[in-house]
């Protein structure tokens, strides 16, 4: 019987080593393999190589040696795990979350923060020269946080169960299995109280969770938003169905365990998709929004509403794009995707007339709720579709002297950028939190007669591999009237 065992086995190391031969794989799944990480994907894996064969390799940072298993393996390349460190970077740390291996919220705690500032660099330098192929553009350092850590002000926790027991939590690396989390590393404390919170709640009055297999149960989300100065708060439960059962008595308790409760809502996604919130939200308690401040303005942030995660950040960044943009006084701006008019409004405390555009029109109408509670009077906000909304204000002979833009991780349709550059503006200042989209864009822009000069990285997500950029964009020659 052993003889005939290995034989088996024999015969099937002597397959693997055929495949390997007529492949072309220099590599086998299963077996174990020394390399070092030469640099790093945008994904934040390390990338090794066995006979110039590249190996992604989870968690692997640049100069270690490591000994790794081939997980999978195709023509192109192939993953690994890392089964021992043989050396070390000098950059590795100990994570903070003891989640953090299983968890898929962060993906660099395990390198030190000056190492992911370094690292996003190289992310932005990358992406510009694998699509864009320009050496004239100057990526400038990431500018880093003050606080790399706590610095979320919005949560999107899912509800589900594991082992009939409520789980509120993030998702297990790429998958849909929750992770129940209790003290998230880099939400604001006061998120981290919602949570636990709404938990324990939902556990007492027995409130129905939902099932995305089987599209049952009512609730599917908790989100939290959170005030820089931590004094105002709002919950929002977002539920399968319309109607929230204990609703009253949810509310009651909240308002008894969280004093800096402002807000208790709720939002109505009844669709069987991945999408968090639906259209519809009806308030349930308190006010329909929670104000918070960047620099010296005031904002008021509704549920649905688009407002950057890292207050203090999103002000270092606003300001660097006011610096490219810069404004003299006499400019008309136009803002794309102005969202709740956070950009337009510094913009306009600079210029002379600056339009917000926006497609979700409950942002619009946050925008303008802003504007007056800012005394801000040259800002006017459009609902609609950017390219729309442009092309019906040239006709209108509007043309504006600075675009900026922030468009979704997606970026922009060519359509759109074509527009942009078809008004002729002499500046036009991307924000872009996707360094890929931002090149392609880039690329884009350039053939149309629009050269990106510079671009400054800030780090809005620490922790993440996520990195936001601001770049500067100049005219090669005048754009071309529109059609």
């Amino acid at each position: 019987m052993k003889k005939e065992i290995k034989k088996k086995l024999h015969n099937k190391s002597c397959k693997s080593d055929t495949n390997k031969i007529k492949t072309g794989i220099p590599v086998i799944v299963g077996k174990t393999y020394e390399m070092t990480i030469t640099h790093m994907e945008s994904m934040s894996e390390g990338i090794g190589s066995v006979a110039g064969y590249r190996i992604f390799i989870p968690y692997g940072l640049i100069g270690e040696k490591l000994t790794v298993e081939i997980v999978e393996a195709d023509n192109k390349s192939a993953r690994g795990k890392i089964l021992h460190i043989l050396q070390p970077s000098p950059q590795r740390v100990v994570p903070a979350c003891k989640l953090y291996e299983t968890c898929g919220g962060c993906q660099l705690q395990h390198l030190s923060y000056e190492g992911q500032l370094e690292a996003k660099h190289q992310q932005v330098v990358d992406a510009v020269m694998r699509c864009c192929r320009q050496k004239e553009i100057k990526v400038y350092p990431v500018l880093g946080a003050e606080e790399p850590w706590n610095y979320r002000n919005k949560m999107q926790l899912p509800v589900g169960k594991k082992k009939n027991e409520i789980v509120l939590g993030c998702f297990v690396q790429g998958s849909h299995e929750i992770i129940d989390t209790e003290d998230c590393c880099i939400q604001k404390q006061l998120n981290n109280d919602i949570a636990n919170v709404v938990r324990d709640t939902v556990k007492k009055l027995k409130i129905s969770v939902y099932d995305e297999d089987r599209h049952v149960g009512i609730l599917r989300y908790v989100v939290g938003r959170v005030s820089s100065d931590n004094k105002e708060c709002m919950l929002v439960f977002v539920t399968a169905v319309k109607e929230l059962r204990y609703a009253k008595e949810l509310v009651k308790i909240l308002r008894s365990k969280l004093p800096h409760l402002v807000s208790v809502q709720q939002n109505v996604q009844t669709y069987h998709n991945n999408v968090i919130m639906g259209r519809e939200t009806n308030l349930l308690w308190g006010k329909d929004t929670i104000r918070d401040r960047i620099g010296k303005l005031t904002f008021h942030i509704s549920p649905r509403s688009f407002f950057q995660v890292n207050t203090k950040q999103a002000e270092v960044l606003y300001n660097k794009a006011l610096e490219y943009a810069a404004l003299t006084g006499r400019e008309t701006v136009i803002d794309a995707y102005c969202g709740t008019g956070t950009i337009t409004l510094f913009l306009a405390r600079k210029a002379q007339k600056v339009y917000g555009i926006e497609i979700v029109k409950p942002a619009i109408f946050d925008a303008r709720k802003n504007a007056r509670e800012n005394h801000i009077k040259n800002a006017e906000f459009i609902v609609g579709d950017a390219t729309v909304v442009m092309t019906g204000l040239y006709h209108k002979n509007i043309l504006p002297d600075v675009i900026v833009v922030d468009p979704p991780r997606a970026g922009c349709t060519e359509a759109v950028l074509k527009t942009f550059a078809s008004m002729g503006p002499k500046r036009i200042v991307y924000i872009s939190c996707n360094p890929e989209s931002l090149a392609r864009d880039l690329a884009i822009l350039d053939k149309i007669g629009y050269a990106a000069t510079k671009i400054q990285p800030v780090d809005m997500f620490p922790q993440t591999y996520h990195v936001e950029c601001v770049a500067l964009i100049e005219p090669k020659q005048q754009g071309l009237p529109l059609v």
